[in-house]
């Protein structure tokens, strides 16, 4: 097909699917994903004094471990500032 005109051409041209690559690229969100529950099974390791300095209960790291991986850290920053944004006698 010829384009004759730069907005009629593809925003990307075809990339040439090496067969490691996408092992490789399986094998990265493969550690990640290990990276971020191993973090997760961390922060309950640590005491209920500890994780209340942090801003979060462990609860809040039990519901952060029931999201996706990619939101885990976004519902532990979520319920931190929903947390601080209590009145102060009541935290």
């Amino acid at each position: 097909m010829a384009y004759l005109l730069a907005g009629e051409r593809p925003a990307r041209a075809p990339v040439p699917a090496h067969p490691l690559a996408g092992f490789f690229r399986w094998l990265a969100a493969v550690r990640t994903r290990r990276a971020r529950r191993l973090a997760l099974q961390d922060l309950l390791e640590l005491d209920a004094a500890l994780l209340a300095d942090l801003g979060i209960s462990r609860e809040d790291v039990f519901a952060a471990m029931r999201h996706p991986p990619r939101d885990a850290g976004e519902a532990l920053a979520a319920c931190r500032a929903r947390n601080d944004a209590r009145p102060w006698p009541d935290r």
